[in-house]
């Protein structure tokens, strides 16, 4: 387990490194208001102070700051974010007298007990070595009445076969790292401090299409930690694969053919924890 877990944190480490977050920032969408709207709705306070752990470069941060429903009821929002590079882009992106953001990890937060209302990890919950170890921290942050938001946006395999096709071939560079399909973050809900601490996790997505174009996808794709950590060589054949793929255009819906925009099929994930 701890060589997984090392390389995990190598790919991680590198792939998200400075000089790649940029990219990451541009080429990763933000999160539908429906979903931050139903987060919302689980806070029960009315002023609420937020830890978002894996912060990243500020993409869900603007998101909720942006959000009618957030941008009232924030009281404080505090990142934790492990990424030098990452915190860089965050601190040019974000400049809110509300918002920190500080190193840290899923386990190690550096926050006080029971501040937060809300415990947020977008994009990122993944990537958690220890998912009892994390649980317990979580439930050292929150108040009493506070819960845990895990989100995700994926591209949907099942809404078109390009996607399919396209996720099939970049995946297949994957590497053995612990991607949100294999489902390894679930194993958090049968660990003795979740399942002493939280009740049963709430589970619900949205579907939603994206204007794309055949950047976009290469931009997406190269993204990810595991396409970034590549071999130069191995990377040009990735945006050659995307390429092809898109260029060939099976079952794609399009919103204007000829300037090259179509359906970017999405799904949102949400995963509320709520203590005992």
């Amino acid at each position: 387990m701890s060589s997984i877990l090392k390389q995990v944190h190598d790919v991680a480490k590198q792939g998200f490194g400075t000089g790649t977050n940029e990219l990451y920032d541009r080429a990763r969408p933000s999160y539908q208001s429906e979903a931050l709207s139903y987060i919302r709705q689980e806070v029960q306070a009315s002023s609420v102070n937020v830890v978002e752990i894996g912060s990243g470069t500020g993409i869900s941060t603007r998101a909720l700051l942006a959000h009618p429903s957030w941008s009232q009821s924030l009281a404080r929002l505090h990142a934790v974010e492990p990424s030098e590079g990452m915190r860089d882009v965050f601190s040019k992106t974000i400049k809110d007298s509300r918002v920190s953001a500080a190193d840290g990890t899923f386990d190690t937060t550096g926050v006080e007990d029971g501040w937060a209302d809300l415990v947020l990890v977008a994009q990122a919950f993944h990537w958690c070595p220890d998912y009892n170890a994390a649980a317990a921290e979580f439930a050292r942050i929150l108040k009493p009445s506070g819960i845990v938001a895990l989100i995700w946006n994926l591209e949907d395999r099942d809404a078109a076969r390009w996607v399919a096709q396209l996720r099939d071939r970049i995946e297949s560079h994957e590497s053995g790292t612990p991607q949100f399909r294999l489902g390894l973050w679930r194993q958090t809900f049968n660990t003795p401090n979740y399942q002493s601490i939280f009740q049963p996790p709430i589970e619900k997505t949205w579907d939603r299409s994206l204007p794309g174009t055949l950047e976009i996808a290469i931009d997406r794709a190269c993204s990810k930690s595991y396409i970034a950590v590549l071999p130069e060589a191995e990377k040009k054949k990735v945006v050659e694969d995307v390429t092809e793929i898109v260029k060939r255009g099976d079952d794609m819906t399009w919103q204007e053919k000829e300037k090259g925009v179509f359906d970017y099929p999405y799904r949102t994930y949400v995963v509320i924890w709520k203590k005992k």
